[in-house]
């Protein structure tokens, strides 16, 4: 634990050798724990690559109460479980618009189809407008199904400001869509 607090406090004080030291030391354990999880050998390094580069970008602000070992593992375990509800997510996302496009009706006129179309791309040229904070939380809470809390921690924003920000962008969408609507 000694060894833990003084790692800790040298990389919080820059060292990057320190940091280099723990790099070496978990990267190839937490990868292989990932992949584990996941089952995919690319995305288990990058979300480990990603939390290193947190690690070293936020390690000013850490804190770690345990291990520096178990806070690895937790965040690993944590982003794996994330990344698999996401794809979960997006392949049920992704058969629902299969599903949809099988079941066109004939009964939607070629003008319904293209004021759909049109709406879709009405809505997709406003999220391409957000800023990427506010995109990635409505991402994370449209298309990832996850609750504004744990948006919140994952982020590390409060809670307020994931409402704020989903608030924000509802109003953009809603102003555009109206203004879609009175057009057509």
């Amino acid at each position: 634990m000694l060894d833990d607090l003084l790692l800790l406090k040298k990389i919080k004080e820059g060292d990057i050798k320190t940091f280099e030291y723990v790099f070496r030391l978990y990267y190839s354990p937490l990868c292989l724990y990932a992949f584990g999880i996941i089952g995919s050998k690319d995305a288990a390094e990058e979300i480990v690559q990603e939390l290193f580069y947190t690690l070293w970008k936020e390690r000013c602000h850490l804190q770690i109460l345990r291990s520096i070992k178990a806070y690895l593992y937790g965040a690993v375990r944590n982003q794996s479980l994330q990344y698999c509800e996401h794809h979960t997510v997006q392949e049920r996302y992704r058969l629902h618009v299969l599903s949809a496009e099988a079941e066109v009706a004939p009964t939607d006129t070629p003008l319904d189809q293209l004021e759909y179309k049109e709406l879709e791309e009405v809505i997709n040229r406003v999220l391409r407008k957000l800023p990427d904070r506010r995109l990635r939380i409505f991402k994370m809470h449209r298309l990832q199904g996850l609750k504004y809390k744990e948006i919140a921690e994952i982020l590390s924003l409060s809670v307020k400001t994931v409402e704020a920000e989903m608030t924000k962008t509802y109003q953009v969408l809603r102003k555009e869509i109206e203004k879609y609507t009175y057009i057509v």
